[in-house]
């Protein structure tokens, strides 16, 4: 009986939750896209720095930034947290967005074209780079079928509710992370479907790659994929361009991983290769990127 009224108290708080998003979602789409973009910015950087992601942003900062002061840091951090109250409310209305042809400058268009008009299927890869949902949804109007992954949230009402707004700006396909995902992915790709994968999140097994001089254990299913089919790795990144929620999406030079037999060694380089394109886009937009995720292994956080 404890064990029914336990799960009937959770569904019942997991509504409650998902209830409160639908309103906020409802509310925001009341308003100017701009004004919901600013008012995420103001909200986030008040409330940021109160919690204790500001002190896993602000160690991550300093792994990549070892020679900046104190000063540096502490600007980087009101920046960051500004730029992901931003990309997190646009969330909610990113479908105006992209119906917005004046928001969204592709640079690398005719690649898009290209895959689409049968030079794919390819693997896209990318970073939590700024608005990063912007990056399947310019896959999916170029009318590239693929497989976009994403972690479902803990809460299935809230996640059906992402998935609606997904919906919005025509993102179907989706393959969920872990093991029934990867096959969701290799069946998409024996159908001829592109895949699309967020590269630069911790995954615990994963291979062991240098990212910005430290050791981080990363997602070989990219390189894995691209070696298995003999296609290549496509990456993407988008960067705020501004005022307010203005963005522009590049197309970047695909990778060709070399196959040389060893499976292992060759997973590591294309591994290898993708943290060196991750290290250049973070560089180059540094208050853009996801700071507030544990990248590196957990004794990292314990020298602060």
């Amino acid at each position: 009986m404890a064990a029914l009224n336990h799960s009937y108290v959770s569904k019942l708080l997991w509504m409650l939750e998902a209830a409160l998003f639908d309103a906020i979602s409802g509310l925001a789409r009341l308003f100017p896209i701009d004004s919901v973009s600013n008012f995420g910015g103001s909200l986030f950087r008040l409330l940021g720095p109160l919690t204790r992601a500001n002190r896993v942003a602000a160690r991550n900062l300093r792994i990549v930034f070892p020679q900046a002061d104190e000063a540096e840091i502490n600007r980087l951090l009101r920046a960051q947290w500004i730029e992901l109250g931003r990309s997190l409310t646009e969330f909610l209305v990113l479908d105006r967005v992209v119906a917005d042809r004046g928001r969204l400058q592709v640079e690398g268009a005719d690649r898009l074209a290209a895959i689409a008009a049968g030079a794919g299927p390819v693997v896209f890869i990318s970073g939590h780079f700024s608005c990063f949902e912007l990056m399947p949804a310019a896959i999916i109007q170029a009318g590239i079928p693929c497989q976009i992954t994403y972690r479902a949230m803990n809460n299935p009402y809230v996640d059906a509710s992402v998935r609606k707004n997904r919906f919005r700006y025509g993102v179907r396909l989706f393959a969920p992370k872990g093991l029934e995902g990867a096959r969701e992915l290799m069946r998409g790709l024996q159908r001829g479907e592109s895949v699309a994968l967020m590269n630069d999140q911790k995954f615990n097994g994963g291979v062991a790659a240098p990212l910005f001089g430290h050791m981080a254990h990363t997602a070989p299913g990219p390189a894995t994929f691209a070696l298995r089919f003999g296609i290549p790795i496509q990456p993407m990144s988008v960067q705020r361009t501004g005022p307010g929620a203005r963005f522009k999406l590049t197309v970047h030079d695909q990778i060709h991983l070399q196959d040389t037999g060893d499976r292992e060694a060759d997973i590591e380089a294309g591994v290898r290769q993708i943290n060196a394109f991750i290290e250049d886009r973070v560089r180059a937009r540094p208050t853009e990127w996801f700071w507030v995720h544990r990248r590196w292994p957990n004794e990292e956080y314990r020298k602060d």
